[in-house]
């Protein structure tokens, strides 16, 4: 409505003087300021804010008079009259100047367009001349109480009790009388004042009085503090023609102040409290309306302390209200109530370090045109105090004249919204605020928007406070990120107004913004102009006559791409209604001009209709047609109808806003005819607060649409009005129409003050009842909304407002504190609320669920439907469980199953119960349902992380074995569906139950997890030991130890309890694990391994003659090409014929080329060659296995550095520096690079450029690329064949060995079934699985037959080694070895403790180890089964070994 920006400006009187102003008195424009000081009376201009002539008083009238007390302008400017503390009455003539005489005026450089073409154009842009000459006072012979101005005469009350009427031309003998109080009679109200009880008014008089024109009466204030009413029963003002009306249980009354606009009488009381009274038109007697006041809530420290109510202040357009008290402060309130500003809290109130200011202690205040400015005069034992402060501080270094606190005014900034004084502007969604020289828009692209949206430019500081100009940091700059997308941001889209418009034709009375919030159009005192944001351009009158020749009347609207216009006609003394088009000059000869009968007051638009409101009291409505054969498109406009309103309203100024509607109350609209909706059916009043609709009158005889022609359509008559609503300030309403959200479309939204807002709902029938067989019904539902609301999105359920920020600058104090640190900076900013929960909850109160449920579903597509949802049960529940006395019919069990209409119901619950506190826990689900229900009801829907939610719930209101049981099958369920963030939660949940911390949530990680971005990324924070012997690996007690750091308890019960938990979180793992492995899911496995920390190679090594079997290699097989999106190998029908199938050069190609496409690419983080580290003391056939692979794994990993530089990033190094966990198996596999691969590819090469290959060969080799499978799978794969190689799973190796086609895989792993450690069932398994494979390709995959065929000599190897042959396993092992197998299977290891406990999880193979110390003899240390010296000399043998094959 009216928000404060900035800092205030000081005004200073240029002129020396002792006196210091304490009274300011505004003239009916509010132009100029009447300032007096004891004998001093000063007359200042608004714009520019200058002092134009000052009156000193002589000494000797001084002595006689008194000194100056109160002022009152005659109501033509031409008088101004001063009340002095002796009784007397000076009247002073203004005089002007002559027409060449000004103080100050615009100075235009040459050539300037802006030159004076019309007669009183300079008049409007110059401080005028002004002289004061005083004519003969008048002797009142007691001390004057008030002035108060009445046409043509001034009203004066005296302590004595009289109230005097002079007339202003002549103050003598015959020009005035005295009215005794006691001679009025006073009493409740108007029928009983005759006989009835009488107020006894001896030794009283009036202490405040002003005149209200629309309710013809005097608000008074009795001197002992008794509240009332007078009214003159006839023109004259006699004494046996007053009537007098009091309220009763009031007797501390201070001052008081009228709305004329609403009838409205603002008394302010010793209490601190705002009385605001209504005359009841029936009785005649004063109604308390609503109060004014600070509560506990909001001021817990000041609401009772802030003494009595010192000034009381509506501002010009009467909207809102400014109050002031004793003791010092300013508060602003909108009419009905609204609380918008107040000085007493926050920074106003505050400093940065805590400490309480001072507030500002105010002797006078006023508002000043238009409402843009509040001239406000602080008292003056305040400024004395401070400036004899500053003089001491300063050491009399700077005059008193010249410091900081010379005595002056202070001017106080708004801006306001343009519904204050054009209401048509409640039809548009957006929010338009304008200030004197800008306007303010929600719309806009941001990234448009000056970086810089402070609310005002005059922000400076004082140039004698020595402190530079400052320009306060923006609060707005940072983008919002509110719940609605439909927002966008939260800044302002600032527009300045043209500044030639505005220096001759300020204020700006009107503005007015588009339906697209594209085009805004502003008024001032003459003509208009127009702005667009699409072209960021002003249009001006190009004529300055014709924009001086028009004043805007009724005000302005948008229509299409023409601007309406309600208009004064100067040269043909004539109101008119204009309209012009947007895209054409500003021009009369491009107008639609329609010649009106009276004055217009209001005007609004209804799509093509407009309608006004005129001083007549009568409302006329007119149509609108764009005419497109012309050139220039113009617009007729034709009378429909008249409606006369005399008969309803008692003055026209009492019209707060006209609104044509498609709103009716009778048979409503039917979902059948919805076409229905886009008629004006009814007129909205807003007459002073009271909403009045008007309908129309459908009792007469109908005739169907189809039998009149559309041109000769008679429009009906209105019936009777209706009263809708009281103390209403605006009301929104939509010309548009949805069939599917038809209650917010079709419903009225009222704005009521303190009240909150209220909206008339409609009420439809289910869509399978028939329409005919009900009658749609409105209801009127209030609601409370934290925000003052300035526009109503309707489809987006949102109230759009704003609000007033504050900016301390306290580093400006220095020796005393200036202005702008006394004063926080102001800035607006823009705030918008969701209403949707309010009308649900109002619907249901009222047992209207059906209506909701309809409404609900309307809207449940909005960004923030969920949120709705929360806010609904929230605010019930806190209501019905914080109550102390209980509630007959609970609302909440209503609520609850309202939500079960829609899916997020659980999550709802659950979101609300978590932000609720855990007393009302209880409350809830007593009305919702059990807890554990809803959690197996989660689990029903898959909604897996709503039921961690619950399950906090049930871990604060159940035993802990409860959520142990609805963890674990939480926890079996995210393995299930690869949830493995709500794993590793679930994990650390279930350990902090088995630690006993059940009271509190449980404790975050502390170290980062890992991501789960694609790939085999997940392994950068894992360290997988591959070189650990089978008899090292114990039960995986450990398998979480570094990503879940979990606080031990010291005790041992608490240390016992969480190997327990271990345990129990580890079987269930095992138990994944296995069931992964059964239904050969080795993708899942390893996602599962690298997600959770897995501890996959010691597992396997226990499984290895168990789950880790391979039943059926085909079948396996095919699952692994599905798994990994593997192409099946297909060959081309030539190849049988190929010259290479056989030679050297053709095992070179499909070995070496398929080894180059699928390399190791897990090497490629800029690995460095590390050094071999000492072999474990247990040496067997497992070890040999994890040496060997290196030969294979490594090969043509250089290649793959350099050649596949696009797939880096999908590959994780290792994050370590503890290098004593790798063995010289998994370093060597990892680091070292094999010579073959450049030397065999080099090889190919050559024979490539010298053979000259032919064309069925190159389409051989290309054939071999393409059988290839992503590059990811291929990684993926060579990682599992890592694991299981170094898990001693040779049938997995086999298996993954042929879909990779990789030759020496085979043949390795073949090599060591010769082990006599290796069970006789695996080397059975192998060759059963091998011949079934090789069956398999023979009848449906035929593209196996030529891998097979190369590995064809090691199938007749596994032939006659199952047939009895073996070879010596001495020959494949290192000396020193003891070939003995220890205890690594069953659970017996579980117990032995884990050498990795304290180094953190093992990393796996395929991962950039960190570039270790280039020399060989980096050793681990000795172990006790191996003395020292063994230790070093195997050191040096692994060294030199490493050598040779480097």
């Amino acid at each position: 409505m009216y928000f404060l920006t900035g800092w205030p400006r000081r005004l200073l009187c240029p002129l020396r003087s002792e006196e210091e102003p304490f009274h300011i008195q505004p003239n009916s424009h509010r132009f100029y300021f009447a300032v007096l000081s004891e004998t001093q009376l000063s007359i200042w201009f608004s714009r520019p804010s200058v002092l134009i002539v000052s009156y000193i008083e002589s000494a000797t009238a001084a002595a006689q008079f008194g000194s100056y007390q109160k002022a009152e302008w005659k109501p033509d400017d031409s008088k101004i009259a001063v009340a002095t503390a002796k009784g007397y009455v000076l009247l002073f003539d203004v005089l002007g100047g002559r027409d060449d005489r000004y103080l100050y005026e615009p100075v235009y450089p040459r050539g300037s367009t802006r030159v004076k073409v019309t007669q009183g154009y300079k008049e409007e842009q110059c401080a005028p001349a002004l002289s004061l000459v005083m004519n003969r006072p008048v002797d009142l012979e007691a001390p004057i109480t008030s002035l108060q101005s009445l046409q043509e005469n001034l009203l004066v009350c005296t302590t004595d009790g009289y109230l005097h009427v002079l007339h202003w031309d002549g103050l003598g003998s015959n020009g005035r009388q005295a009215i005794s109080l006691t001679a009025i009679p006073f009493s409740l109200d108007l029928q009983s004042s005759r006989g009835g009880p009488s107020l006894d008014l001896g030794g009283v008089f009036i202490h405040c009085m002003e005149y209200c024109v629309t309710l013809d009466g005097f608000a008074v204030v009795l001197s002992d503090g008794r509240l009332g009413f007078i009214t003159p029963l006839s023109n004259t003002i006699t004494a046996d023609q007053l009537q007098g009306v009091w309220a009763a249980d009031v007797n501390d009354g201070t001052c008081v102040a009228v709305n004329n606009k609403y009838r409205l009488m603002a008394f302010g009381c010793a209490s601190g409290s705002v009385l605001v009274y209504v005359i009841d038109t029936a009785t005649g007697s004063m109604q308390l309306s609503h109060k004014l006041e600070l509560t506990p809530k909001h001021y817990p420290d000041i609401y009772n302390k802030t003494g009595p109510v010192k000034l009381i202040r509506w501002s010009p357009d009467y909207s809102v209200v400014m109050v002031t008290w004793e003791c010092g402060g300013l508060s602003l309130w909108s009419v009905f109530g609204a609380h918008l500003i107040c000085t007493l809290g926050e920074d106003f109130a505050y400093r940065s370090d805590g400490t309480r200011k001072d507030p500002i202690k105010i002797s006078s205040m006023s508002w000043g045109a238009e409402g843009y400015h509040l001239w406000v005069i602080s008292k003056k034992q305040e400024r004395r105090r401070q400036e004899e402060e500053l003089q001491q501080q300063e050491d009399d270094t700077i005059p008193p004249a010249h410091s900081s606190l010379q005595p002056g005014i202070l001017q106080f900034h708004f801006i306001k919204s343009a519904l204050t004084v054009n209401p048509c502007m409640s039809n548009q969604e957006q929010v338009l605020l304008h200030g004197e020289d800008r306007l303010f828009l929600t719309c806009g692209d941001p990234t448009q928007v000056s970086s810089s949206s402070e609310a005002h430019p005059r922000a400076h500081l004082h140039l004698r406070d020595g402190s530079p100009l400052h320009r306060p940091p923006n609060p707005d700059s940072s983008l919002s990120q509110g719940l609605s997308t439909l927002l966008g941001h939260k800044h302002w889209h600032v527009v300045q107004i043209h500044s030639t418009y505005l220096e001759s034709n300020w204020p700006i009375r009107f503005a007015a913004i588009d339906t697209a919030g594209q085009c805004m159009a502003v008024a001032g005192r003459r003509g208009f102009a127009h702005y667009s944001l699409l072209t960021r351009k002003w249009k001006l009158f190009g004529n300055i006559s014709q924009e001086q020749n028009m004043t805007v009347t009724g005000g302005l609207a948008w229509w299409n791409d023409f601007v309406v216009v309600a208009c004064y006609n100067f040269i043909d003394q004539q109101e008119q209604l204009r309209l012009y088009q947007r895209s054409t000059n500003l021009d009369n000869a491009f107008a639609s001009v329609t010649k009106l009968h009276s004055h217009t007051l209001l005007l609004n638009v209804f799509r093509d209709m407009v309608i006004l409101f005129r001083a007549d009291c009568s409302i006329c409505l007119y149509s609108l047609e764009k005419k497109k054969d012309v050139q220039n498109p113009t617009a007729s406009v034709e009378l429909l109808q008249e409606v006369s309103m005399s008969r309803y309203i008692p003055h026209p100024a009492l019209v707060v806003s006209v609104t044509l509607t498609s709103v009716r109350t009778e048979t409503g609209i039917t979902l059948k005819a919805p076409q229905q909706a886009c008629m004006a059916e009814s007129i909205m009043l807003n007459l002073a607060g009271q909403l009045i609709m008007l309908q129309r009158d459908r009792s007469g005889p109908q005739v169907r649409e189809k039998e009149t022609p559309v041109n000769t359509k008679k429009l009906l008559p209105f019936c009777p009005p209706v009263v809708l609503a009281q103390c209403v300030e605006n009301v929104w309403t939509t010309c548009r129409s949805n069939r599917k959200k038809r209650h917010l479309l079709e419903a009225l939204w009222l704005s009521c003050g303190e009240a909150g807002m209220k909206v008339w709902l409609p009420l439809f029938p289910r869509d399978h009842r028939k329409p005919h067989s009900f009658l749609s019904r409105r209801i009127m539902l209030p609601f409370h909304i934290n925000i003052y609301p300035l526009a109503v999105l309707f489809e987006d359920a949102l109230v759009l407002g704003a609000t007033n920020e504050t900016v301390l600058y306290d580093g400006l104090q220095g020796s005393s504190e200036p202005l702008e640190a006394l004063i926080p900076y102001c800035t607006v900013e823009r705030t918008s609320q969701i209403y949707l929960h309010h009308i649900l909850r109002q619907l249901l109160v009222r047992n209207l669920g059906e209506q909701a449920l309809m409404l609900a579903q309307s809207c449940a597509s909005l960004p923030y439907f969920p949120h709705v949802m929360e806010l609904m049960v929230h605010v019930v529940l806190e209501e019905e469980a914080t109550s102390r006395e209980p509630i007959p019919d609970p609302l909440l069990p209503t609520v609850a199953k309202f939500i079960t209409e829609f899916p997020l119901f659980l999550q709802t619950i659950v979101h609300c119960a978590r932000k609720t506190e855990y007393a009302l826990w209880n409350y809830l689900f007593a009305a919702v349902g059990n807890p554990k229900d809803l959690f197996e009801e989660c689990l029903i829907a898959q909604d897996l992380d709503t039921a961690a939610s619950y399950l906090i719930i049930l871990q604060n209101m159940e035993v802990p074995a409860v959520s142990r049981q609805h963890a674990t099958l939480l926890f079996n369920t995210a393995l299930e569906q690869g949830k493995w963030d709500l794993c590793r939660h679930m994990i650390r949940f279930l350990k902090a139950i088995g630690s006993g911390e059940i009271e509190t949530p449980p404790p975050t990680p502390t170290t980062h997890e890992p991501s789960t971005t694609g790939g085999f990324e997940f392994f950068r924070n894992r360290s997988i030991s591959l070189s650990q012997s089978a008899d090292s690996i114990t039960t995986g007690k450990f398998n979480l130890q570094k990503t879940f750091s979990m606080p031990s308890g010291p005790s041992v019960k608490g240390r016992d309890a969480e190997c327990a938990e271990n345990m129990y979180i580890d079987m269930m793992l095992w138990r994944h694990a296995r069931h992964l492995l059964e239904q050969v899911r080795l993708r899942d496995l390893g996602c599962f391994s690298a997600q959770l920390g897995f501890e996959l190679i010691g597992w396997l090594c226990r499984e290895r003659n168990r789950v880790a079997r391979v039943d059926d290699f085909v079948s396996a097989l095919k699952r692994l090409h599905k798994d990994f999106l593997w192409p099946f190998p297909v060959i081309p029908a030539g190849s049988l014929s190929s010259p290479l199938k056989n030679g050297r050069c053709r095992t070179v190609l499909s070995t070496q080329l398929l080894k180059s496409q699928s390399a190791d690419n897990l090497l490629n983080n800029g690995m460095d060659t590390a050094p071999p580290q000492a072999a474990p003391t247990n040496h067997n056939w497992l070890d040999r296995i994890r040496q060997g692979p290196k030969d294979l794994d490594t090969a043509s990993s250089t290649h793959s550095n350099q050649h596949s530089p696009q797939t880096h990033d999908a590959f994780l190094s290792l994050l370590t520096n503890k290098v004593e966990e790798y063995s010289v198996g998994s370093a060597t596999d990892l680091t070292e690079t094999s010579s073959m691969v450049d030397g065999d590819w080099t090889m190919v090469d050559e024979n490539a450029s010298t053979l000259s290959l032919s064309q069925a060969e190159l389409e051989h080799i290309s054939m071999e690329l393409a059988n290839k499978g992503p590059h990811k799978s291929q990684v993926q794969l060579r990682y599992l064949l890592h694991v299981f190689m170094e898990a001693g799973c040779l049938e997995w190796c086999v298996v993954i060995g042929l879909i990779l086609r990789d030759a020496n895989v085979i043949k390795q792993v073949i090599g060591f079934l010769d082990s006599p450690e290796v069970p006789r069932e695996t080397l059975q398994s192998v060759k059963s699985g091998l011949l079934a494979v090789d069956a398999w390709a023979s009848t449906d995959c035929l593209g196996y037959k030529p891998f097979l065929s190369i590995i064809q000599q090691q199938l007749q190897q596994l032939m006659d080694a199952a047939a009895g042959e073996q070879v010596p396993p001495e020959s494949f092992q290192p000396s020193g070895q003891s070939s003995k197998l220890g205890g690594s299977e069953g659970l017996g290891g579980a117990a032995m403790s884990r050498a990795e406990d304290s180094r953190g999880a093992a990393a796996p193979l395929g991962l950039a180890l960190p570039t270790l110390e280039p020399t060989a003899g980096f050793t681990r240390p000795p172990s006790e089964d191996c003395p020292p010296d063994k230790t070093e000399e195997q050191g040096e043998e692994e060294g030199s070994y490493d050598c040779t094959l480097s």
